[in-house]
C-alpha cells in the first residue's frame, strides 16, 4: 500500500498524518498518555484503520504500514520536570564544578540574585581524576585507571543509572577517554554511558561536558521508550521502518537516537518550519515565521529560504552544542492555566493542564483525565464561543460549559471583580499577548521585520489566536494549512536523514593545512556515508554539505557557514572568505573585510543527508467563490474589535473548497482545529485546501 505516516507526540494530544499514492492525506488526533506515550501512538493507529471507505482491521493496517516518522517530547519533559537519571561524571581533576561555574557569565547581568541552573549530575557524583592532555592531544600526565575505578566504585554504592565521561582537551585526542569508558562498560555494563568525544568531539570545555551530561540524563528514559514504542508496535504487527524525529529538522534510526539522545530534545517541534516552508512556497513565498500553539506550549520560528539552524542552543538553562533548529518555546498552550499573581494582574501560564487532568471543561468529557478545577485557554476559548462544545474533536468530546465557567469565575472574574466573559476576554487577550512576544524573539530582536513574512499557524488551537496575535505585530497575511493542527506530524514525512559530524581545527584561512583539513573532511564524509548506506539510502540520493565555523581573529563568538563544494574542493579561499563576510553581515549588519581584518577556523563540519521520498500536496476540487455551501449555521462569538458577542456565520472547513471566499467575522471549523477569521481579515480556500487570510484591503 506504499504508507507512510508521521506521528507527533505533545504533551496534551499525539498527533497523525498519513499518506498512501493517489488517495487524499488523512489526519487524526488523540489524547497523550504522558505516564507511556506508546500507548497513544498503538492507539491512534488503531483508530486510524477504521478511518476510509474501506475500513481495515488494526493488525491488517498497522502491517501495511511502510514507515512511520515519529517526533517525541519524551527528553525535553525529562529535562524540563527533571525527572532523568541519576547520573555521574567522570571528569579531568580540577574542573568538576565547569557544570556548575559554566562560563562564568550571570545569564541576568544585573540581577544579583539570579543564581545558576541546578546541574544535572550532583557535586558528589562529579568525579576529578588525574590525567591531562594539551591543547594539541599530546599527554602531559598519564590517566590514573586506579581514580577511575575508585569512581565506578561510588557509583556502583550509589546506584548510577547513566555515566559521562569528559576530558580536558579530549577534542584533540579522545584516548583517555576511551580508556576510562572501557572500564565503565566492563564494570556497570548496565548503565547508560556518554563519552563527549563520540558526541561532540569539538573544542569548548564547558559546553562539550553540558551537551554529554544532558545525554546521560535523558537517555535511560528515551531508551526506555523506544523499547516500549517499538515492542507495541511489533505487537500491533508493524514490521516496515521507524525513524526517530531529530532537533537538527532530520531524522535517524532507533538505534542512533538511543546512543545520542540529546538530538532529540526538540524532536517534536523541529519539523514544523521546514512544513511550514513548503506552504508559503505555494504562494510565492520563500520566507515565512512558523508558530504552532497546541496544548501545552508555543513554538515559533523564523524561516528564510530553509529553515535556520543554530550549532547550540539551550533546554531549561542546560547548554547543549549540537545543530539544533532554532525554535523559540514559551509555556502557552490551550492548557495554559490563567491566575492571578501577587500584584493583582492576571497571567497565563506557563503552567499548563496538560492532557491529564486537561482544562476545566474537560471534566465530563469522558476524556483519560478527569479535567482539571482550574481555568485554561481552552476554558476561556470555550466561553468566547470560539469552541463549540458539542464538537470538539468532531463531536467525539463533549466539554462542559458550566465547568468551565465555574472555574473562570472562581479563580478570575471574582478575584478580579468583573463578569466572566470579561475576564475570558482577558485570558484570550493576554495568551495572545504572550504568543505576540515569542515571535518577537524569533524576529523583531534578530532584527527582521514580521510584517514582512507571512505567519503560517500550527497547532490545534493557533488559529483560534492568530488573527489577534497577528493585529499586535501588524503582519497583513497569514497561511492556516489544512493539515494546520498537525504540522509537525506533516513535516516529519518531509523531512530528511541527517548526521552531523564536527572536528575542531584551529588556523587561520590564510595558513590552513588543506592536507590535514582535506583529511578531516573525508573521514567525516565516510562515516555518513557509511550511516546512509547502512540506513538503505542509495548512494545517488546521499549528499554531504561542508561547512566552516568561523570568526575575526580576537572575536568571542564564531559564524558557521556552507562552504561551496566547488570551492573547498578547488582550495578556493578568495569564495570562502566571501562566504564567511557576507554570514557575517547577515547576522550582525557589519563585516570587517575592508580593515582586511584576519579570520580563523575553528570547527569543520560535514552534514551527511540522506534524500527520502516526499508526499506531494494533494489538490482540492475547485469551487466558486460562494462559500454558502459550506455555512452550518450562526452563533454568539466575541468579536474583539466591538468588545462583545456577535452572531457570526461558522462555516464546515471540510466543506470548503479551492475559491471559496469568507470575509470575517466567521468561524470555520474542522475535527482537529476551529479558525477564526476576525473582522479585519478575510478568508481564501487556495487549490490544496489551506486557509489564506488577508487584512482587509491588503490583498495584491
Amino acid at each position: 500500500m506504499n504508507l507512510k505516516i508521521g506521528i507527533d507526540v505533545g504533551g496534551t494530544f499525539t498527533d497523525f498524518f498519513y499518506v498512501r499514492k493517489g488517495q487524499a492525506p488523512v489526519i487524526h488526533k488523540v489524547l497523550s498518555t504522558p505516564e507511556d506515550p506508546s500507548l497513544a501512538v498503538v492507539r491512534g493507529l488503531e483508530e486510524l484503520a477504521k478511518i476510509g471507505d474501506s475500513p481495515l482491521s488494526a493488525s491488517e493496517f498497522i502491517a501495511s504500514i511502510e514507515t512511520i516518522v515519529h517526533g517525541t517530547t519524551v527528553t525535553t519533559n525529562t529535562t524540563l520536570t527533571r525527572t532523568g537519571a541519576k547520573s555521574g561524571l567522570i571528569t579531568t581533576q580540577g574542573v568538576r564544578d565547569a557544570l556548575e561555574m559554566r562560563r562564568g557569565i550571570r545569564e541576568e547581568q544585573y540581577n544579583n540574585r539570579y543564581t545558576n541552573v541546578e546541574p544535572l549530575v550532583p557535586r558528589y557524583l562529579r568525579i576529578g581524576v588525574e590525567g591531562r592532555l594539551d591543547r594539541n592531544g599530546q599527554e602531559i600526565t598519564p590517566l590514573n585507571l586506579d581514580e577511575v575505578r575508585q569512581a565506578i566504585e561510588l557509583f556502583k554504592e550509589e546506584s548510577v543509572e547513566a555515566v559521562s565521561i569528559c576530558f580536558m582537551n579530549a577534542f584533540a585526542n579522545p584516548e583517555h577517554e576511551q580508556q576510562a569508558a572501557e572500564l565503565v562498560r566492563k564494570e556497570l555494563p548496565n548503565a547508560y554511558l556518554s563519552v563527549s568525544t563520540d558526541l561532540l568531539p569539538s573544542i569548548r570545555f564547558y559546553e562539550r561536558v553540558s551537551t554529554t551530561a544532558l545525554n546521560s540524563y535523558v537517555g535511560p528514559k528515551l531508551d526506555w521508550y523506544l523499547n516500549q514504542l517499538k515492542d507495541r508496535l511489533q505487537k500491533a504487527g508493524f514490521s516496515g521502518l521507524l525513524l526517530i524525529m531529530q532537533s537538527n529538522g532530520g531524522v535517524m534510526t532507533p538505534e542512533l537516537a538511543r546512543k545520542s539522545a540529546a538530538q532529540t530534545l526538540l524532536s517534536g517541534p523541529s519539523s514544523g518550519p521546514g512544513a511550514g516552508l513548503v506552504y508559503a512556497k505555494i504562494h510565492g513565498q520563500s520566507k515565512c515565521i512558523v508558530v504552532d500553539m497546541g496544548g501545552t506550549s508555543f513554538e515559533a520560528a523564523l524561516v528564510v529560504d530553509s529553515p535556520i539552524v543554530a550549532n547550540s542552543g539551550k533546554i531549561d538553562r542546560h547548554h547543549l552544542a549540537l545543530p539544533m533548529l532554532d525554535i523559540h518555546t514559551i509555556g502557552a498552550g490551550g492548557g495554559s492555566i490563567g491566575w492571578i499573581d501577587k500584584g493583582g494582574l492576571l497571567r497565563m501560564g506557563p503552567q499548563s493542564a496538560g492532557a491529564d487532568p486537561g482544562p476545566a471543561c474537560y471534566q465530563k468529557a469522558g476524556t483519560s483525565g478527569a479535567g482539571g478545577r482550574l481555568p485554561t485557554t481552552t476554558d476561556a476559548n470555550l466561553i468566547l464561543g470560539f469552541l463549540n462544545p458539542d464538537f470538539f474533536a468532531g463531536g467525539q468530546i463533549r466539554l462542559d460549559m458550566d465547568a468551565a465557567r465555574k472555574a473562570v469565575e472562581e479563580h478570575i472574574a471574582k478575584p478580579l471583580g468583573m463578569d466572566i466573559e470579561r475576564a475570558a476576554a482577558g485570558m484570550y487577550r493576554i495568551a495572545c499577548t504572550n504568543m505576540a512576544q515569542g515571535v518577537r524573539e524569533i524576529s523583531i530582536k534578530r532584527g527582521f521585520d514580521p510584517r514582512e513574512f507571512p505567519l503560517v499557524v500550527a497547532g490545534g488551537a493557533g488559529p483560534i489566536h492568530s488573527c489577534l496575535i497577528c493585529d499586535e505585530l501588524e503582519i497583513p497575511f497569514q497561511i492556516i494549512p489544512r493539515e494546520s493542527s498537525i504540522l509537525c506530524a506533516v513535516g516529519m514525512l518531509m523531512s530528511d536523514i541527517k548526521h552531523d559530524f564536527i572536528r575542531t581545527f584551529v588556523a587561520r584561512l590564510e595558513n590552513l593545512d588543506w592536507e590535514k583539513l582535506e583529511s578531516l573532511v573525508a573521514e567525516m564524509e565516510d562515516n555518513g556515508r557509511r550511516l546512509l548506506s547502512d540506513e538503505g539510502i542509495p548512494e545517488e540520493q546521499q549528499e554531504n554539505v561542508i561547512k566552516f565555523d568561523c570568526r575575526y581573529l580576537k572575536q568571542y563568538h564564531e559564524v558557521s557557514f556552507p562552504v561551496p563544494r566547488e570551492a573547498f574542493r578547488m582550495r578556493d579561499l578568495e569564495q570562502i572568505i566571501k562566504a564567511f563576510h557576507a554570514e557575517h553581515n547577515r547576522l550582525y549588519g557589519y563585516t570587517l573585510e575592508a580593515e582586511g581584518a584576519a579570520i580563523e577556523i575553528i570547527n569543520v563540519r560535514v552534514q551527511a543527508i540522506g534524500q527520502t521520498e516526499k508526499p506531494q500536496p494533494h489538490e482540492e476540487t475547485t469551487g466558486t467563490a460562494d462559500p454558502s455551501e459550506a455555512l452550518k449555521g450562526k452563533r454568539q462569538i466575541y468579536v474583539f474589535e466591538n468588545e462583545n458577542f456577535e452572531e457570526i456565520p461558522v462555516f464546515d472547513g471540510h466543506r470548503l473548497r479551492s475559491g471559496h471566499r469568507i470575509s470575517g467575522p466567521a468561524m470555520i471549523e474542522q475535527i482537529t482545529t476551529a479558525i477564526f477569521v476576525s473582522k479585519a481579515f478575510d478568508c481564501l480556500c487556495d487549490p490544496y485546501g489551506s486557509l489564506a487570510l488577508f487584512r482587509k484591503g491588503s490583498e495584491d
